[in-house]
């Protein structure tokens, strides 16, 4: 595997991945066994995660997207709803499904608003878990990878849109920020 020249180095490889996914894969379907959730991607960040996971739950499950926002570079800003749900989760399970949990704010804030819209249950689950970033109470239900305070990119994660598509989790360097 080629680093990215804007790459310090690799904290979780796309096997480390796979093999995490699967894990998740069975934890998650053991947990719904029985019902149909839906799982709610966060655009962007959560695709590359999200269709990992999903080949590894082997129970049926339906997806739907948000698209919410909450950085600007590197600063993390106020939490902003793009694009909302398709359908509705009224007295549904929700398996919201995120790349990174750093301040919180973003998940807890989506969280809410998922019971709001009567969702009858809502689970997390996240690649990566940075729980010294945390400003908000909020924890994942499920967590791939718990990792350091350093800004990540690859993965689905981004900086300014860029690096989503590196096969890994790489901590980005200084100078490229």
């Amino acid at each position: 595997m080629e680093l990215h020249p804007d790459v310090e180095r690799v904290l979780v490889s796309d096997e480390q991945i796979a093999n995490r996914c699967k894990e998740l894969g069975k934890e998650i379907s053991e947990y719904y066994k029985g019902e149909v959730p839906i799982a709610v991607g966060l655009l962007k960040g959560s695709v590359p995660f999200l269709a990992q996971l999903v080949k590894n739950v082997p129970g049926d499950i339906e997806m739907d997207f948000m698209d919410v926002s909450s950085y600007s570079g590197t600063e993390s800003t106020e939490v902003k709803i793009i694009k909302d749900l398709e359908g509705s989760i009224r007295d549904r399970s929700i398996l919201l499904v995120e790349d990174i949990i750093d301040t919180g704010k973003t998940i807890k804030v989506v969280k809410e608003l998922l019971y709001s819209k009567g969702a009858k249950d809502v689970k997390i689950v996240a690649l990566l878990d940075k729980p010294e970033g945390r400003k908000v109470d909020v924890d994942a239900d499920w967590v791939g990878f718990v990792i350091p305070d350093e800004f990540v990119i690859g993965y689905g994660l981004d900086y300014n849109q860029r690096y989503r598509n590196l096969p890994y989790v790489g901590v980005i360097k200084k100078s490229a920020i």
